[in-house]
């Protein structure tokens, strides 16, 4: 039995301990309603993945930070003048494209069926499996929210909350240090722009060679020459430095060499409470630890039997 079966027999084991009861979401969900569900999603997000593998970090994202804001219902997908994704922390999400594509194929063959919040789900697990990432059985049963508000996204984790503030936004939604740091690897994958770190590497103290002391000395000058101080801000750098689009435990090697970075990132090696996780992590259990914490994550707030809706179209309610 391969490595990589073994993880997912025992990924599949402890799905029934992840859920809590009365959520209402469950594995194959769609097993009789709509059994081509899960390939379509599937297929859909390869197709998009191999024209631009970019889109895997960003669905990643996406889910994420639709999650954090009034539970996993889709409610950042909605257009409108003020609603959540035109709020600061989600102006350069992306994927969107991904999720209305599935879910016209969707309706196509199970019309008013699959969720929009379920299509999203799906889609980070895929996007992690596309990058090498091991897979996860996804719980579904989700309905769409009705309500997406551009101030309710106003307490997502930014990119300089200290350690402290990253567990009180974690815990709020029932996650503990370990999801937190499990959760943050998923930066194993994709980019930053230097304007959300740029500031890390110049004037920072007012010793030495004036960057955060947290930063590898030798890592400084190479961040350096890739976001010069009045250089684009927009330019875009790998979060897991020699291994951007793979999914991997390196991310947390990196924290361990001084090598994060995000502000946010590097303090989960430099804060003594989050250290021994992020130790951890860098073996061989991020990957099935990754599957738990994601499931956990995904059945934040989520609306099931009558509440809520399934959208037919991902950026409109009803």
């Amino acid at each position: 039995m391969s490595q990589k079966t073994v993880f997912m027999f025992l990924l599949l084991a402890m799905v029934g301990t992840t859920m809590v009861e009365g959520q209402g979401t469950r594995v194959g969900f769609y097993a009789t309603t709509c059994r081509r569900a899960e390939s379509i999603v599937r297929a859909t997000v390869q197709s998009h993945f191999t024209s631009d593998s970019s889109i895997a970090p960003g669905l990643l994202r996406m889910h994420f930070h639709d999650c954090f804001v009034n539970g996993c219902d889709a409610s950042v997908l909605i257009d409108g003048s003020n609603t959540e994704k035109t709020a600061g922390p989600n102006l350069l999400l992306r994927g969107y494209d991904v999720i209305a594509d599935a879910k016209t194929q969707l309706e196509t063959a199970c019309p008013g069926v699959v969720s929009c919040a379920d299509i999203l789900a799906l889609a980070a697990r895929d996007s992690v499996v596309l990058t090498n990432g091991l897979s996860w059985p996804v719980p579904t049963g989700r309905r769409d929210g009705r309500v997406s508000l551009a101030s309710d996204a106003s307490n997502l984790p930014g990119f300089t909350d200290s350690v402290d503030v990253q567990k009180q936004k974690f815990a709020a939604f029932g996650l503990n240090t370990l999801d937190l740091v499990t959760l943050v690897g998923g930066h194993t994958i994709g980019t930053t722009a230097c304007q959300f770190f740029r500031y890390r590497l110049y004037n920072f103290t007012t010793t030495g060679n004036g960057a955060d002391p947290s930063i590898n000395p030798a890592f400084v000058s190479q961040l350096q020459t890739l976001c010069p101080q009045n250089g684009d801000g927009s330019r875009r750098i790998g979060l897991d430095t020699g291994s951007q689009n793979r999914f991997d435990s390196s991310f947390f090697a990196n924290l361990r060499s001084g090598r994060g970075i995000l502000e946010s990132d590097q303090k989960l090696w430099t804060d003594a409470t989050t250290r021994t996780f992020v130790q951890r992590l860098a073996g061989l259990s991020f990957g099935p630890q990754f599957g738990r914490s994601m499931v956990k994550m995904s059945n934040i707030g989520v609306k099931t039997g009558t509440n809520g809706e399934i959208r037919r179209v991902c950026s409109a309610i009803n």
